[in-house]
């Protein structure tokens, strides 16, 4: 365990008494930096905000891959899908890596109480760790849910529709699972083991369905999507998935814009219910607990209305952590961290020993010191059926490779370019920073920090 970890987490058994925390992780599905604390001033997230408040926020979060089952399986068994080879939303991990110990199961074994709550590894029983969990209830809603004002945006695509719910937000799945999550918590007495709690909100992801309410906090008037439609002709042709972007009218973008923060303040409500039973309960004080997502998302940008892209908008997540005795609750960190770095970093916090083979690293020390020197790179994959596209992103540059280079090279400059508008890939300028980048997409060791010297230095702006 890191030295500077161990003071903030109360991961020591005393005598009789098990002092190891409790551990809350929240997954939230298809969830961008749609959040106030994140300065979107769309997003109406009061508790996704209050959280932030308390707890380090982390801007430069990725995921592994930009789809839901790959993304999962990575930060749930500390993989990376170039180790276990999934690529797609149809493979169970147990068909690749059978005997990969997954985060709750590792927590199980070391005497937690695990329970599962909503979507949590990707969806099914067979995508499921039946060894992982001493509870798991995935809500359904009630009959009835899905019914009220809505309308279907493209006819051939079934999950492009959104719905305005006539039904309370405790009828909705998401609803159910905010309730079984505070029935786990409430029945909770002295003397129990530690409890790992997984709850997995399936809002914002599509279909677009939200009770009433949420979808009335955003006008159709007030809200601005994106124009750039038709996206960069300098983008490869690999970049999007579907040469065929979405043929939407002014409409058509609001009404998907504002279905989708419906969803993102639906969620909010549930979490604002988890947090606040933690609060009333007295288990804030000894709970370690993780808010984040399985990817990012596209509402626009690029006339993408997605995920599956190595973009900012698709690969960055939101990442929030609170610990026990926190210090450093409300800052933000720059520091690069990746969501397979979650399984070490749960294991270090808990006072547990890391199992072997992990390809994450504990950012626990970021906890207690948010500027330290950290990663100098954060990875991520896509595939394009014959080939896969990669990425490297730094603090400064986003390095692109599709079919190692074969399909295209993207080299994106964040200090001047955030939106990702410009690829400088072939820009003389550019050169020295893009052979770093290079190195770093194929060095594995020299990304995690061990050879800082492999960083590409800034270079000056011309």
């Amino acid at each position: 365990m890191h030295v500077g970890v161990l003071p903030l987490c109360l991961a020591v058994a005393t005598g009789t008494a098990d002092r190891r925390p409790n551990v809350l992780l929240v997954i939230v599905d298809d969830l961008r930096d749609s959040i106030g604390a994140y300065g979107d001033r769309v997003a109406r997230t009061p508790h996704f905000d209050a959280f932030a408040a308390g707890a380090l926020r982390f801007e430069h979060a990725y995921a592994q891959y930009p789809v839901c089952n790959p993304s999962r399986i990575s930060l749930l068994t500390g993989l990376r899908p170039e180790t276990f080879g999934i690529f797609d939303n149809k493979t169970p991990y147990r068909k690749k890596i059978p005997e990969a110990l997954t985060l709750p199961r590792h927590f199980r074994r070391a005497g937690y109480h695990t329970v599962k709550i909503g979507k949590v590894f990707h969806d099914g029983p067979a995508f499921d760790d039946p060894e992982a969990w001493d509870e798991a209830s995935v809500p359904g809603g009630v009959a009835g849910y899905d019914v009220g004002e809505g309308r279907q945006l493209l006819a051939s695509l079934p999950w492009c529709r959104w719905v305005a719910s006539d039904a309370p937000d405790e009828h909705h799945p998401d609803g159910q699972a905010a309730t079984e999550a505070l029935r786990v918590l409430e029945r909770r007495k002295a003397g129990d083991p530690p409890l790992f709690l997984a709850v997995g909100f399936r809002r914002p992801h599509d279909p677009f369905i939200a009770p009433r309410a949420y979808f009335g906090l955003y006008p159709l008037d007030r809200l601005a999507p994106p124009t750039d439609r038709h996206g960069p002709a300098a983008d490869p042709p690999s970049a999007i998935p579907s040469a065929n972007r979405f043929p939407f009218d002014d409409r058509d973008r609001r009404e998907f814009m504002r279905a989708y923060y419906a969803g993102v303040s639906f969620t909010d409500a549930q979490l604002g219910r988890v947090l606040g039973a933690l609060d009333r309960l007295g288990m804030a004080d000894n709970t370690v607990v993780v808010v984040t997502s399985d990817h990012g998302y596209h509402l626009g940008e690029r006339g993408w209305w997605n995920k599956d892209t190595l973009f900012e908008l698709a690969t960055r997540v939101p990442l929030m952590v609170r610990i026990p005795g926190m210090k450093t609750g409300g800052r933000t960190t720059r520091r690069l961290v990746e969501l397979v770095d979650i399984f070490p970093t749960l294991t270090d916090l808990a006072g547990l020993q890391a199992p072997p083979g992990l390809e994450g690293r504990s950012f626990g020390p970021l906890l207690a010191a948010p500027d330290l020197p950290w990663k100098n790179a954060a990875t991520s994959v896509v595939s394009r059926g014959a080939f896969l596209g990669r990425t490297v992103r730094t603090e400064r540059y986003r390095y692109t490779e599709w079919d190692e280079g074969r399909h295209g090279v993207e080299l994106y400059d964040h200090d001047h370019d955030p939106a990702e508008r410009h690829n400088v890939a072939s820009d003389i300028h550019h050169v020295r920073a893009r052979l770093a980048l290079r190195a770093l997409l194929h060095d594995p060791v020299a990304r995690d920090g061990s050879r800082n010297s492999a960083a590409p230095r800034k270079e000056r702006s011309r």
